[in-house]
């Protein structure tokens, strides 16, 4: 059977009587109970696809309890991987193919609209002749339901294949699954073969060959029994330049090494967790540890310990996380002692959802400590800057003398993308500690007018010894009261973000530089969808742009002037604002997202917003309506 392709282009002869039909880009999901290792399956086969020249995103479905029950739409958990001719930046619209270990874990994702009327579901069948009734019932009333919702479903008895191999498919279905997708989407299988090698190699052959042979029969199961097969060329790189595939939180860890950093110090928080186990299995062979602290609050006195010492240490967490280092940042701040602390966020208040994405912790970040703590806080856009921005970081830290954090969010943390391999720089290590006598006529804060900056004396420096004190102090750290002292301290500390902020270029504006009718306005991890909904409006010829800020404090220099050149500005975040036409709401009483309450301040410019707290990434799509409508608005 030959497959055609929905672009219109050629089918492409694989081998055999099928023909592979060429698509540009395709985006698949697989769904089961919790602990099946549908997302180990999800990452592979996103390594496979980054490995053959494709742009890869994947997300992760996570479910909110840890032990969800089984069989049910709440403890759905897998991974959508999208993966296509051209740069990936986001995790698309709906899915187009969805393998499901059972048909009740798709309920959530169908609420949660991740597929339309025509995605190919390819079932596991084994629940049609399960001995308990209920779940037979239950099992023929979903495939029903789901006919009426337009899905074309394929009832397969994966499992059962499986079992021809390993006595337990609950530990083996998913390389059977990577098997079955590698197949309909022309994978080379050597490559999956090498991927499940390397995936295994610390637990022997006797794990690797069992789901190498899972894999092989899941390959030429696909190829027996189903029609669908798909190419997706790959698209042009500069093939001299190798890249690697990695997660947000994997990078994280890779900068914190690159950026010659030894020391990570931190509690295990969701989506933050994985950054640290990831890098501890390397980090010795580059003299740097971590350090898994009793609590969120001793992580951060450590890192803060290790910092004042003269090593610029880094401590990971998510919002929770930052609510408990508050005092210990607000000394930090006092104190003007650098360090790095990288915030991963995710849904709140409270314990709130910890396993969804949000961009909620904007402006407690920048507010957060009690009085007037001024900080640097940067937003890394894609997974390549989840790296450079923690070197970034590190930087601004130690020229500052000041702790900088790093915005992420869960999206950017567990979705993977490749990238190109960064070539390691001397220039991004730290320059090593100036144990040189200290000038005992400087002051241990020698404020300079212009810029608020010091030289920092580090303990041990012969006549640099000081008294650290995270009360009001003098320029030579002792303890002071008077109004005067007060002042000008906060004001020095407060200069550096002005002396930072003249160092910064205005932010490059992604469509007509000269204006136009709606400019949209996002950060963080967001970029992607934004700039791919803006991007199919431009070529309807709307007039419309988009404007990314990586620095959030101080902000990025012209925006008032930038602003001025459009008719309407609005923000895009995944944050709370109020509907404006909701119950009650004014424009007296109205909430805005976070960032646009902060530009609506440092400009004085009507900025609107739109936001939504659903807990999954941005979907293009769901931009480009809202978009279109806002457009018609302007424009009628």
């Amino acid at each position: 059977m030959t497959q055609q392709a929905d672009n219109g282009d050629s089918a492409v002869q694989i081998g055999g009587n099928k023909t592979a039909a060429k698509v540009d880009e395709y985006i698949v999901e697989i769904v089961s109970d919790s602990g099946e290792g549908a997302q180990k399956c999800g990452q592979t086969f996103g390594n496979i696809s980054g490995k053959m020249g494709n742009g890869v995103w994947t997300v992760e479905i996570i479910p909110a309890e840890i032990q969800p029950p089984a069989r049910s739409p709440a403890g759905a958990s897998g991974i959508r991987i999208r993966i296509g001719s051209k740069y990936i930046t986001n995790m698309g619209n709906e899915a187009e193919l969805v393998v499901a270990f059972n048909e009740q874990v798709l309920f959530s994702r169908i609420a949660n609209g991740a597929y339309k009327e025509g995605t190919i579901v390819l079932l596991e069948n084994k629940w049609e002749t399960d001995p308990d009734e209920k779940i037979r019932n239950q099992y023929t009333t979903a495939v029903k339901e789901f006919a009426e919702h337009g899905l074309i479903v394929h009832e397969l008895p994966m499992e059962e294949a499986c079992l021809k191999i390993v006595s337990n498919a609950r530990k083996g279905k998913n390389m059977f699954v990577l098997g079955m997708i590698s197949y309909i989407f022309s994978r080379e299988p050597d490559l999956g073969r090498k991927e499940i090698a390397n995936t295994f190699a610390h637990k022997g052959d006797k794990v690797i060959q069992p789901n190498i042979d899972l894999f092989d029969s899941g390959f030429a199961f696909a190829a027996e029994r189903l029609d669908y097969l798909w190419e997706i060329p790959p698209y042009t790189t500069d093939t001299t330049k190798p890249t690697i595939i990695t997660n947000g939180n994997q990078a994280v860890g890779l900068g914190v090494m690159a950026a010659g950093m030894e020391l990570i110090s931190m509690y295990p928080i969701t989506p933050a967790t994985s950054a640290t186990p990831y890098v501890a299995d390397v980090f010795d062979n580059v003299g740097g540890f971590v350090h898994q602290a009793e609590d969120e609050i001793a992580a951060m006195g450590f890192a803060l310990g290790a910092s004042y010492a003269g090593k610029t240490a880094c401590t990971i967490t998510s919002g929770p996380g930052m609510a408990l280092k508050t005092e210990l940042i607000g000394l930090a701040v006092m104190a003007e002692v650098p360090m790095v602390i990288v915030d991963v966020q995710r849904g709140g208040p409270s314990t709130g959802l910890p396993t969804k994405v949000e961009q909620a912790d904007l402006l407690s970040s920048i507010y957060g400590e009690p009085g007037d703590a001024p900080k640097m806080v940067i937003a890394a856009a894609t997974i390549e800057e989840c790296f450079h921005f923690v070197i970034l970081a590190r930087k601004l830290a130690e020229a500052f003398r000041t702790p900088v954090i790093l915005l992420t969010d869960a999206n950017l943390a567990t979705g993977v993308q490749p990238y190109t391999r960064p070539e390691l720089q001397e220039e991004w290590l730290s320059a090593p500690i100036d144990q040189s006598p200290w000038d005992d006529s400087v002051p241990a804060f020698d404020w300079d007018e212009g810029t608020g900056l010091s030289q920092r004396p580090i303990p041990g420096q012969r006549n640099g010894e000081y008294v650290l004190t995270g009360l009001s102090h003098t320029d030579r750290s002792k303890v002071a009261y008077d109004s005067d002292t007060n002042q000008t301290s906060m004001a020095h500390r407060s200069r550096k973000l002005a002396a930072l902020q003249k160092t910064l270029k205005p932010p490059k504006i992604h469509g007509d530089e000269a204006g136009g009718d709606l400019l949209i306005v996002g950060w963080g991890s967001t970029v992607g969808a934004i700039e791919e909904s803006v991007d199919i409006l431009r070529g309807q010829g709307k007039s419309i742009s988009a404007l990314h800020l990586r620095f959030l404090s101080p902000l990025e220099p012209g925006l008032k002037e930038i602003f001025s050149k459009f008719k309407k500005v609005m923000t895009v975040e995944i944050n709370y604002s109020d509907d404006p036409n909701g119950p009650l709401i004014t424009e007296e009483n109205r909430r805005y997202a976070q960032l646009a309450m902060m530009l609506r301040a440092q400009t004085l410019v009507d900025i609107d917003c739109w936001s939504v707290v659903y807990g999954h990434p941005l979907q293009p799509g769901m931009l480009q309506e809202e978009f279109s409508q806002r457009l018609d608005a302007l424009n009628n």
